[in-house]
This record gives structure tokens, sequence and C-alpha cells, in this order.
């Protein structure tokens, strides 16, 4: 796709950009946000504004236009997510600094009606990447999203990429370090890593850089003078900049082609869940029939009054179906609003609403109806959209969608939180529907199924193969709870108390069987196999998963005090849901 890069001038941005032309995607333009004129440094919690002298200069060096703009907004909204979780407050806060970026990505769309992406440099800022993400109508691209940062400054230092230190701020950093590139800084960040824990790519503010030449600048800058400011001199960190005061372009030898490091479809722990499922498949006993390891087998048949039970702040809803009117032909954009209206109405009854929705499953009649279905669902939500899993089923003739839903009654907004990445990666799949990836609330996370896309460009493998599918779908379930973990503190360590495989085909049930068993932490929780009529993008397995992130608040001498614990665990038989 055709995008805009978000450039900030650092290597993060800069570096992005390799990834982007590697994955085919095409750069237009790019465009960038800083403090008025007179001011060089602006308390942003969003945007890097040191260095905004030199960014015309990066952006000739990468021959596309430049569009800047003046941040006129604050950090107004601090929390975790950015605009409201009902459809109808969903949009911008006013006076945020986040509104600036939204007006000059506007801006550049006026210009590039066919830029379709923007480029993101986040690594783990879930700050930067929600508000990036929030209502732009475009595709963030952040292929530096949630790796390791390690591996991520040595492939930076390998492709050849040069970016120096123009800013320090963290322990261990001096005015000495200023101007020094990142090859020059590699052993010294290392180290300080070791010692104090600082982050290695400067993600906590520990430094900030100025690239000066890649693979993607068709010139390389040459600073020709530069003057150091410093804020403060402490023993604990010195906080100083370099100003740039001019600089020039110089030419460089023919560009060649960018091959930057792309990491491994599968990490090595999941390459042996892949393993044990092929053979599995190539194993010759195994030819026995499914029926042989079936616990308890039902349906959805039927047409049923919706059940509602509440359970301290916990709410389920079960079985909200509205029958079509067949003789009236209806639309199912009718029917699936109807359902809403039940569902809501359901939920009024205990004093909630749907924001409150922490997970729902979608039961459709055929997959061909899972994007007029999508269109109308996600009218009912805004920012931070419940977890889900939607899967064919065969359901009564009159009947094509049917929802359960489970809800939280928080106190406020803190109580729920949630991961909802929108973004093109290696990490995880971006959400191809309205909803997250993943939701906590009262220390349960509720994490939607996951199928076997591959995250950089959201297709399914070719050609179709069920070990690599489950292998994936098992990668993507734990890198969402890592995100989780590592954007929440961590602190926990997130125990499986449920686990659901949908699958297309009761024969692959051995076989995934083994990839369950394989999984460590499936181990520790209820396993259901549950064998339905089709799954997302044609997939052959999908993988959803409860938890507990194992924290629960334990009276101390009259005081609430947070535990951490470890559950029990009782080995059962896995289960077959035939539906």
């Amino acid at each position: 796709m055709k995008y805009v890069a978000l450039l900030s001038g650092g290597k993060d941005s800069c570096y992005n950009l390799l990834h982007c032309n590697r994955n085919g995607h095409e750069l237009l333009a790019a465009a960038s946000l800083g403090p008025e004129h007179g001011k060089e440094e602006l308390d942003s919690y969003l945007y890097q504004t040191v260095g905004q002298d030199a960014i015309e200069f990066v952006a000739r060096a990468l021959d596309v236009p430049l569009y800047r703009r003046v941040i006129s907004g604050a950090a107004v909204e601090q929390g975790s997510e950015y605009g409201g979780r009902d459809a109808a407050s969903s949009g911008g806060v006013h006076g945020d600094e986040t509104e600036d970026l939204y007006a000059l990505l506007l801006s550049v769309k006026s210009q590039h009606p066919d830029v379709q992406g923007v480029s993101v440099g986040a690594i783990l800022s879930n700050y930067q990447r929600v508000r990036v993400e929030h209502r732009l109508g475009l595709t963030p691209l952040c292929y530096l999203w949630q790796r390791d940062q390690s591996e991520l400054l040595s492939e930076m230092i390998e492709s050849g990429m040069e970016a120096i230190l123009i800013k320090v701020a963290g322990i261990g950093l001096t005015v000495k370090h200023l101007g020094k590139s990142l090859a020059q800084m590699h052993s010294t960040l290392t180290k300080l890593n070791h010692l104090y824990g600082s982050h290695i790519c400067g993600e906590g503010g520990e430094y900030e850089t100025l690239t000066l030449d890649c693979a993607m600048f068709k010139r390389r800058i040459r600073l020709t003078d530069v003057e150091t400011i410093l804020h403060s001199d402490s023993d604990f960190a010195t906080v100083a900049y370099l100003r740039i005061k001019d600089a020039q372009l110089e030419g460089k030898p023919a560009l060649q082609p960018v091959y930057p490091t792309i990491p491994p479809l599968l990490s090595e722990d999941f390459d042996g869940i892949r393993d044990a499922v092929e053979s599995s498949v190539r194993s010759s006993d195994l030819k026995r029939t499914c029926e042989e390891n079936i616990s308890v087998t039902f349906g959805l048949d039927g047409i049923h009054q919706y059940t509602s039970k509440r359970v301290g702040d916990w709410v389920s809803v079960a079985n909200v179906q509205c029958p079509s009117d067949t003789a009236k032909d209806e639309e199912i954009e009718h029917e699936i609003t109807r359902c809403f209206a039940t569902l809501e109405g359901v939920l009024q009854s205990h004093g909630l609403r749907l924001e409150h929705c922490t997970h729902i499953n979608v039961y459709i009649s055929s997959m061909d109806l899972f994007a007029r279905v999508n269109a109308v669902y996600k009218t009912f939500f805004g920012t931070s959209p419940p977890s889900r899993a939607c899967v064919g089923v065969d359901l009564p003739a009159s009947v094509r969608v049917r929802l359960d839903c489970i809800a939280f009654a928080e106190t406020n907004s803190t109580d729920r939180q949630a991961l909802h990445v929108q973004g093109l990666s290696y990490w995880a799949p971006a959400n191809i529907g309205p909803y997250s990836q993943a939701i906590v609330a009262d220390n349960k996370i509720f994490l939607s199924g996951q199928i076997g896309l591959k995250p950089a460009d959201l297709t399914m493998p070719t050609p179709q193969s069920l070990p690599l599918e489950t292998a994936l779908a098992c990668q993507h379930v734990e890198r969402i709870v890592d995100a989780l973990r590592n954007n929440s503190g961590g602190g926990w360590e997130g125990h499986y108390q449920g686990v659901i495989y949908w699958l297309t085909n009761a024969s692959d049930i051995l076989h995934v069987r083994k990839a369950s068993q394989t999984c460590t932490k499936d181990q520790h929780a209820p396993v259901i196999f549950a064998v339905v009529t089709a799954l997302p993008k044609a997939a052959i397995v999908e993988k959803q998963v409860l938890l507990h992130t194992g924290q629960c608040l334990v009276d101390d001498d009259g005081d609430q005090v947070t535990h951490t614990m470890s559950p029990s665990v009782v080995q059962g038989t896995p289960i077959l849901i035939h539906i």
C-alpha cells in the first residue's frame, strides 16, 4: 500500500521505513509534529520534539515531501484508552495533542488521497500506538512493535543505518555520549541495561537519536554546526541535547536493495508445536476415529429464550437470538441489530451497558455473512471493544446470528483495560474486525479467538497447513499475553483457566490435541475441542483462551493487599464439542 511516514528523524521511525519497503509498501510523503518556533523541546507524551531542526534534511534525504504542524494541544487524556468505549463518544478529546496528529494526517490525505497506511516506529509505547491508531482511517505499519530491543538495536547497526545520540536523559549517559553512533554506543547501552535495567533502544526516554543515513536515504546528512545544550547535570542522570544549527546533504553510492532482518514467522518455542502436529499427521497409529475420544457432544439447534445470570460484578448472557421472519425475507443487518437491542436490554436490567461487555461469542449460520455482520456489529462499540470469537455453526433455519456475552460492572474506567492493536507488524495479527485482542477486568483476561494469520500481511499460510496454523494460533495467544504483561508493568504470570480450540474438521482433533499436550500452559486448564462449520478467513483452527493474572486481593489485618498466587490443578480429559 502507499503510505506516509510519521517522522521524528530518530532511529525507530527511519528503521521502520526499511521494513515497510521490505513488505512491499510505497512511501509517498513524510509528516512531523513539533513545537512552535523558538521552542526546541516540548514536554510531549506522544512526540519526539528534540532534533526538529534536522527534520527537513531527513525528508530531503528520503526525497519525499514533508508536511509539518505545530503541536498546540497537551496530554489531556493520559489513560490507556483514547476516546469513549460507546460508539457515541468514540471521537477525539478536545485540546489533546493527539488531535494535532489527526489534523496533520488529514492534511496529508487531502494532498495524497491514495495514501492508505502510516509508518510508526513504536516499539513498546502502548500510549503512542493507541493514539496513532485512533480514528485515522489509515493502516498503521508498525514492524518494530514488541520486538526484542537487544536484537533490534543489533539489526539497526547491521543494516548500515547511521544514527547518533542527540539527547541523553538516563543513568550512565553523559554529555560525552552526544553525537556518538549506535555502533559506538552498542556496548555501553548493553552494559547499562545489565546494570540498571535501562532500555537498550531508549524506550524509557534514556536517549533520543537522529538518523544521518540509512538504506532508504537518497543522500546522507552531514552535521556541520551543532551546539550542546545542558539542561541538568547530576550524579544520577545528565539531561542534555544537541542543537542542530546547520547541516548539509551529501551524495552517496548507488542505492543497494533494502533487506532489513525479518524475524522468523515462528519462534523456537512454537516450532515444537508445529513439529508435534506434523508428526501426528504423519503418524500411522492415528487411524482410529475421533469419536473414541469424545467426552461430550451437543449442538446449537432449537429456538430458546436467552438466559442471564449475575455473580458479584459479573453478568453472563447466553443464547441471544432474534429469529428472522422468513416470510418477509428480513435482512441480516436487521436481525443482528435486533439481537443487540435484546442484549442491551438484558444488560440494562443489571444496571450495565454494552460498553461493559468484556467478551462476546458470535455464532453465525454462514461465513458468507461475516462482513455484513461485522459492519453492523462495529456500530455498537467505540474505543477498545470487547474481545470476541466469531464462528460458523449450524443454527435453526430461522436463526442466522446468536450471541453469548460476559460483562463486568466496573466502578471506574481503570478497572478494565484493553489491548486493541490495529497495526501491521511481525508481532501478532492486527484486528480484522471490531474487537480487541484482549480485555482485562478483575484480573481475568479474555482473549479473542486467534487464527493462524501471518501478522505482517494478515494472510493465511499457503498452502493450507494444520501444523503451521495451529502453531501460529498458539504463538499469537502467548504474544498477546506477553504484551499485556509488559504494558501493565509485569508482576504476574497469567494462568490458563479455559481453552477452546475451534476446528472445522473433526479428523483434526487428534492432531491438535498433540499441540495442546505440547503447550505447557494448556496442561493446567480445561481444554475444549469444538467442531464448527467454518472459521474466519477459511481457517481450520482457532484458539481462544481465558486466563487469570494470579493477582488476588487478600485481607491483611483489615487492609486489602494484592498477593500473587498460583492455582491448584486437577488433570482432566479434553472435551470435544461437535456443533
